[in-house]
């Protein structure tokens, strides 16, 4: 196994103790189904796909559910768990990565939402920027744990304290799933229909 690829397994599996491959994108190898705490339920790939900037691959993503969805509507209604993993295939400045994450927002978020969940995505870009940076190799989870909120993991290592509001999870899903998402092929790949 390749050693990007092998890092990047090893950190969608960080938090499982049984954990089946399901699929291999850009040479990330995805896990089937993952459980991110104790108590939670298992969740299963939804769908995945390549994050692509103009020519670049930026990441592999992967979106888990609780069960498996096709459309952004039916994500965004569907409560408990989630999921949202980003295997870096190169490296990235954490201000990349922010800027990128808080334009989408901006895109996919009527004004009142972006309004509303306005702190909520500073304490987000604020745990971010503090990562410094994204290695190639690294794996960046974005996960909602109900009762607890939505929390960053960087390589299966929990950053930050939890930010509560399953409504913000859900806003911050609309940068990849939304009318206007990062990548429309990548948004294809997150609800199964590529």
């Amino acid at each position: 196994m390749r050693p990007i690829a092998r890092a990047v397994a090893i950190g969608l599996a960080a938090t499982l103790p049984f954990a089946a491959l399901a699929a291999e994108i850009a040479g990330v190898k995805l896990e089937d189904k993952i459980r991110i705490a104790p108590n939670a339920p298992e969740l299963i790939l939804n769908g995945a796909g390549v994050r692509t900037r103009i020519i670049l691959k930026v990441y592999v993503a992967g979106l888990y559910l609780p069960e498996k969805k096709g459309t952004t509507a039916d994500v965004l209604a569907l409560g408990g768990a989630k999921r949202i993993a980003m295997a870096m295939l190169r490296d990235l400045t954490a201000q990349q990565l922010t800027g990128a994450l808080n334009d989408g927002f901006s895109a996919n978020n009527a004004p009142a939402d972006q309004d509303r969940y306005k702190a909520p995505l500073a304490e987000l870009t604020a745990i971010m920027n503090a990562l410094g940076e994204a290695k190639k190799g690294d794996v960046i989870a974005l996960d909602y744990v109900p009762d607890v909120g939505t929390r960053v993991l960087l390589n299966g290592v929990e950053k930050g304290k939890p930010i509560a509001d399953e409504g913000f999870y859900r806003a911050l899903l609309k940068v990849w799933l939304g009318d206007r998402p990062v990548d429309s092929d990548l948004k294809k790949g997150l609800l199964g229909q590529s």
